[in-house]
């Protein structure tokens, strides 16, 4: 919901607004979460000059961050009509505003390509290396929830472990993954094991390449966390689910440790149970259901999470 802003407000709101600078951030802002390298690298500014300016956005209170890692991420507040008319003209008057949009784009590609490269540096030994919350008995959890034979996706499949073994009970399944040296190695392993109902697609779990309509029932193992926009994948997994299709979701639960952004190209640190079902039931699935399903006894003791929903008939 929007907020109310009183008269004194305005008048500091203009103020800040005044530089064409600091709505150039805000419109940035207004589309995706940066951070201050972003930013700089965006607007060709130097870092003192964008602090100042988030310095000013956020006294303002028309700019939040978290934390992240390393660094800070900012987006815009949730602003009344006043602001969105301000912004929106804003957007039709500062030339700059249209090719600060495909600089960002070109920024968020690289972060992308940052946990693709990982992804590739691990394909063929994800296996036998550690991922966290990786557990059997959070597998077999979800197992248990499975219908008779349907067709089903595996999006963020990795080297299609998860999708071989679902391959042995499913109509068909096709796992969806970033990485084309990880689809690779999946359809190398389908091959040498004689598994032929399964098809390994290269694809974003954000743009899924699957048709709407398409399938029975969509997996998420351990991938979910790996998305920029983990409410848009969800969004994704309703399009392309039939009428009272089901949405599996197996991930790590919200955790504190930071290192799992580097060792392991996470985006997030886990979900809170709320996260995932009310992520659920704003992309149109009801009848969600969440559990913590494995704690990991070694320290950081990370802990899996269940979330099932049903799309409408």
């Amino acid at each position: 919901m929007y907020q109310k802003t009183n008269m004194a407000s305005i008048v500091k709101i203009l103020r800040v607004l005044a530089d064409p600078n600091r709505l150039r951030i805000l419109l940035l802002l207004g589309s995706e979460e940066l951070s201050v390298a972003e930013l700089q690298e965006i607007l060709v500014m130097g870092q003192s000059t964008i602090s100042t300016h988030l310095s000013q956005l956020k006294q303002a209170k028309l700019v939040e961050d978290r934390r992240t890692g390393k660094s800070n991420l900012y987006r815009l507040v949730k602003q009344d009509a006043v602001v969105a008319g301000l912004l929106a003209q804003a957007r039709k008057e500062i030339p700059e505003a249209g090719p600060d949009q495909t600089a960002m784009h070109s920024v968020l590609k690289k972060r992308q390509d940052k946990m693709r490269a990982f992804f590739d540096s691990v394909a063929g030994r994800l296996g036998k290396d550690y991922v966290p919350g990786k557990s059997w008995k959070g597998l077999a959890e979800a197992l248990l929830r499975l219908l008779p034979p349907m067709v089903i996706a595996d999006l963020g499949a990795g080297e299609g472990g998860f999708a071989l073994l679902l391959a042995e009970r499913a109509k068909k399944v096709i796992a969806v993954d970033t990485s084309a040296k990880m689809i690779e190695v999946g359809r190398e392993q389908a091959l040498r094991h004689g598994i032929k109902n399964i098809e390994f697609r290269l694809g974003d779990m954000e743009e899924v390449p699957i048709r709407d309509a398409g399938v029975d029932l969509v997996f998420f193992s351990q991938s979910l966390h790996h998305a920029l926009h983990p409410e848009r994948a969800v969004g994704e997994a309703n399009r392309i689910l039939r009428p009272g299709g089901r949405i599996v979701i197996l991930d790590l639960a919200k955790h504190r440790f930071e290192e799992a952004r580097e060792l392991y190209a996470d985006e997030w640190l886990g979900f809170s149970e709320s996260e995932l079902e009310s992520m659920l039931e704003e992309a149109g699935f009801t009848e969600v259901q969440t559990a913590v399903v494995h704690k990991e006894p070694e320290t950081p003791q990370f802990q899996t999470l269940l979330a099932v929903g049903n799309k409408q008939s």
